[in-house]
């Protein structure tokens, strides 16, 4: 098994994200952090595994958080109420109060209207809450530095790094869309395309039935595979086109393909989705 430091300088093949929060699954609000960190993933060249939502519940935290560490090598968290004690429970860490996250919430965080008298020196619920937000699972033996990570110098809020690869970011999405944009500095020497090509998707838009190409795109697909391009079709219901995608590495590849795929499905690029919509006639 990988120690903690291992895995937080192996080169990042596969990622994975962890939402918590009952909310989510209870309705209440839309989970809109797993779908930007999908095209975070996609843009760097990340091939993101898998995205769990469960419960803000200590053995399902411990569960999933200690399986996705071991399986993946790029983990992010969305951080609830329990999640700090959890995960350090999870890998046997205690919580300690991260003094650097301390100083820069004391002289970044703005006075509230409804806590007019709050003093930083003085012992109160408020403070209490507060610290609970820099009380960091931290492994005394390792580099404090690679334990918690400051992408943006105007927020005080840390990128909780734990076991070596799993980072723990703010559920709020305009917290957790910054620092994750942040954390690109700290990572991309470990990527598999340092330069940051990423992946490139093509998409078609094809007039022909789903089934009316299906023949042809697994031949194509069994074909590509070598250079590890995925071949994907997807019917738009009500609509009177579907579309086809070729999703690979390498973009010039993808580009000698497409007189071939164009000609087989009868189809047109296309830059987003849908772009091409009409309403299918109706029967």
């Amino acid at each position: 098994m990988a120690t903690a430091e291992e895995r937080n300088t192996r080169t990042i093949h596969t990622a994975a994200c962890l939402i918590i929060g009952d909310e989510v699954l209870g309705g209440k609000t839309v989970d809109t952090n797993s779908a930007y960190m999908a095209k975070w993933c996609f843009n760097l060249g990340m091939n993101l595994k898998r995205v769990e939502v469960i419960e803000d519940d200590e053995d399902e935290i411990m569960e999933a958080v200690k399986r996705m560490s071991d399986r993946y090598d790029f983990v992010v968290t969305s951080h609830d109420d329990i999640t700090y004690q959890s995960i350090a429970k999870a890998f046997g860490l205690k919580l300690i109060l991260h003094e650097d996250a301390y100083q820069r919430m004391k002289k970044l965080t703005k006075p509230r209207k409804d806590e007019p008298n709050f003093n930083w020196d003085v012992d109160s619920p408020q403070k209490t809450a507060r610290l609970r937000m820099v009380r960091l699972p931290i492994d005394e033996s390792r580099d404090l530095s690679k334990q918690a990570l400051f992408p943006q110098d105007d927020l005080w809020v840390p990128v909780s790094v734990v076991n070596g690869n799993v980072h723990i970011l703010p559920g709020v999405p305009r917290l957790f869309q910054g620092l994750l944009e942040g954390l690109k500095p700290f990572i991309v020497d470990r990527l598999v395309d340092p330069e940051g090509k990423g992946i490139s998707r093509v998409i078609i838009s094809t007039p022909k039935a789903e089934s009316a190409v299906a023949s042809y795109l697994t031949e194509l697909a069994e074909k590509v595979a070598h250079k590890g391009v995925k071949v994907g079709s997807y019917p738009r219901w009500g609509k009177m086109n579907n579309s086809v995608t070729l999703v690979g590495r390498d973009k010039e590849y993808l580009e000698s393909l497409m007189p071939e795929v164009l000609a087989a499905v009868d189809g047109k690029r296309i830059a987003t989705e849908g772009e091409d919509d009409e309403p299918a006639p109706l029967a």
